[in-house]
């Protein structure tokens, strides 16, 4: 079946009841669920795909009548957000709408555990905890990898004559060599965000002072001076650890736009806005005479509102 496309008429059954302003994309399987039709004046309607019986060009045919349609809620446009605010991975690659046109659902945060789902966990943890003493050993053998240092060393990811304005965030992507556990080493691709920072925003980044990095016995390993006009962050949301995105915004300017659950944060890594509990981390960064850039590559977990350092 072809795709709707936006303007095309949609008739029911019985009669022509509108055309079609927007599309819904699944954002987990990239698929087309919902179109959004104008009723001639009657609001709109969100029709699941399920309703379509045929699409050509130009023309969305049902196979319910209009009545039926019309029966259906209205269309909440605050439930769902655009594809120019939201970067979905590759769904340019399947499906072909004016981006803007494109919504997918806000994500559902924070619900609620049903009755039944806390019995059934609570039952696992019992059951965890009775055998752990028996698997510990075990377990611990097998990740002896994790309970070595942190590697502190520094990484080259590129030089700052690619960052062409100040206050705006470029991503640099590396590669590194990681252990985990018992699986052998492998190579694995990061990234993080620089960018050249205005004595504004750094202000708002060190509020004063230098911003010192430790090790886990209390170390100092390295400290980012405030007056150093570029400033890293590690490529990774301090919500659930997804990567983030440069993204102008409607209302906000141009920010850092985490797809997964919708934080928002500023040039200096302050949350304006989502469920994140903390700003961006900063991460080590030493920029030679020539302008190559390194940082020490750190990971802190995700959705702490304190920085608590996993790699």
């Amino acid at each position: 079946m072809m795709q709707p496309k936006l303007k095309s008429k949609v008739r029911a059954t019985d009669r022509e009841i509108g055309e079609v302003t927007r599309v819904i994309v699944d954002p987990l399987s990239h698929e087309i669920s919902h179109i959004v039709v104008s009723m001639n004046g009657s609001g709109e309607r969100q029709v699941a795909m399920t309703f379509v019986q045929s699409v050509t060009d130009g023309l969305v045919e049902l196979r319910a009548a209009a009545g039926d349609i019309l029966d259906l809620p209205p269309f909440k446009r605050d439930e769902y957000v655009t594809t120019h605010e939201v970067e979905i991975a590759h769904l340019e690659e399947k499906v072909h709408v004016t981006p803007g046109e494109v919504l997918v659902p806000f994500p559902e945060l924070e619900k609620s555990v049903k009755r039944r789902t806390f019995f059934m966990n609570f039952t696992h943890v019992i059951g965890f905890l009775i055998g752990l003493p028996i698997a510990f050993p075990v377990l611990r053998y097998l990740m002896k990898p994790m309970y070595s240092p942190f590697d502190n060393g520094w990484l080259k990811v590129g030089n700052v004559s690619k960052i062409k304005q100040d206050d705006i965030g470029f991503q640099f992507k590396y590669k590194r060599k990681v252990k985990e556990a018992y699986m052998p080493e492998s190579e694995i691709e990061k990234n993080v965000w620089i960018l050249k920072a205005t004595p504004a925003v750094l202000d708002k980044v060190y509020q004063g002072k230098d911003l010192e990095f430790k090790d886990a016995s209390g170390k100092a390993v390295w400290t980012n001076k405030k007056d150093m006009p570029y400033v890293a962050f590690s490529g990774k949301c301090p919500h659930l650890g997804c990567g983030y995105k440069w993204r102008q915004h409607k209302v906000l300017g141009q920010v850092f736009l985490c797809p997964c659950h919708l934080s928002i944060y500023d040039a200096s890594g302050k949350v304006l806005d989502g469920p994140a509990p903390r700003p961006l981390d900063s991460l080590p960064i030493r920029v030679s005479a020539t302008g190559e850039v390194e940082i020490i590559d750190m990971e802190f977990k995700a959705g702490t509102k304190t920085q608590i350092r996993i790699i």
